[in-house]
């Protein structure tokens, strides 16, 4: 059998001679060391330490609602966009993707007439199809996903803005709120529950299900194993077998679909769109997941990071309006947190290295 034929094995592809590093004991202290996470989670505690302090009602089961709802608006798109960093790529499409969903949903069954639900399968048909765009075409092309997506990032932002004002007249579609399947949509897209008397938005539900899926793809699945071989080195995970070009595809389609997802949420919660929005949300997205301790060089990180370093923007956005201090001052923080999560990721990789 052929190199290329050997199947990359649970755990990822091994390289060299000498026993299986799964089968070598490590103590808890060392396995905690090694986790991605950990430097996000050790952020997380500080910063909801800090905002118990200096903000009176930020510990009220109101307030950490509206914390977990911001956290979660971020964090389904964040997983998936983890996930693709992990291999070793990147989406600056992804902000102006989830308004393209929104806006071919709303304008697709406002135009057609029909129920909202047509127009909701329609986009999702058109969300993928952009996912596959971006993948083929980097896998095609070779050029950098930087470059890749940039394009597709304003192409996506003209047609948003063109077709919205060649339909509608204007910058915003038309209500669909009086539409047949509207309710329905809304429920599961933009609804929320009471519990205990505390709000809990849908998006929440959405967020935990895909950072449980992607962490079971990620750990406990042949194609975790692909991801983190290519994200690697692509050209050595295609010497044992793994088919790159379907799973560099697959992680575009992964991000697309969030985005249908979060697109569906903004559109059922307003039941009206603006063209123009979600410009500049593709950076929160890979800052999140490179505070929760995914590499951007690839081949490391999590999903479950993600969504903590998720949560942390969460608290920072909300925590400085409880704390009723400038809000300006909120994107100094973003810039300020991915440096020194880059930072401490870096150290704790080193560490878990130096004691493996």
């Amino acid at each position: 059998m052929s190199t290329a034929d050997t199947p990359v094995k649970a755990g990822g592809p091994q390289s060299g001679a000498g026993p299986d590093e799964r089968l070598v004991h490590r103590s808890p202290a060392r396995r905690l060391m090694s986790r991605p996470e950990l430097g996000a989670v050790v952020g997380a505690a500080a910063v909801f330490l800090f905002f118990s302090f200096a903000a009176d009602t930020f510990l009220r089961a109101s307030s950490l609602s509206t914390v977990l709802y911001a956290s979660s608006t971020i964090g389904i798109m964040a997983v998936p966009v983890a996930l693709l960093m992990i291999g070793g790529e990147f989406d600056l499409s992804a902000g102006v993707m989830v308004v393209s969903s929104a806006l071919v949903s709303s304008m697709f069954s406002y135009q057609m007439t029909a129920n909202v639900w047509v127009g909701v399968g329609v986009s999702l048909l058109v969300t993928l199809a952009i996912g596959v765009f971006n993948g083929f075409l980097l896998t095609r092309t070779k050029l950098p996903s930087f470059i890749i997506t940039l394009g597709t990032f304003f192409m996506l932002t003209g047609l948003n803005l063109g077709f919205t004002k060649l339909i509608s007249g204007t910058v915003s579609t038309k209500s669909i709120a009086d539409m047949e399947g509207f309710d329905s949509a809304r429920t599961l897209f933009a609804s929320h529950l009471s519990v205990g008397g505390v709000d809990i938005q849908v998006t929440i539900l959405w967020w935990i299900g895909l950072v449980a899926l992607a962490t079971w793809i990620l750990l406990r699945t042949r194609a975790g194993n692909w991801i983190f071989a290519v994200g690697g080195g692509a050209d050595a995970a295609r010497a044992v077998g793994v088919p790159v070009t379907k799973t560099k595809i697959g992680l575009y389609m992964g991000v697309a679909l969030a985005a249908w997802i979060s697109g569906q949420h903004l559109l059922f919660s307003y039941d009206a769109i603006q063209s123009g929005d979600g410009v500049g949300n593709e950076f929160l997205y890979i800052i999140a997941a490179a505070v929760g301790g995914c590499l951007m060089t690839g081949g490391y990180g999590s999903a479950i990071g993600a969504a903590v370093g998720a949560f942390i923007f969460g608290m920072a956005s909300k925590g400085i309006v409880y704390a009723q201090w400038n809000p300006d001052w909120y994107k100094f923080f973003l810039g300020a947190m991915l440096l020194l999560a880059t930072l401490l990721n870096a150290w704790v990789r080193k560490r878990a290295e130096a004691t493996k």
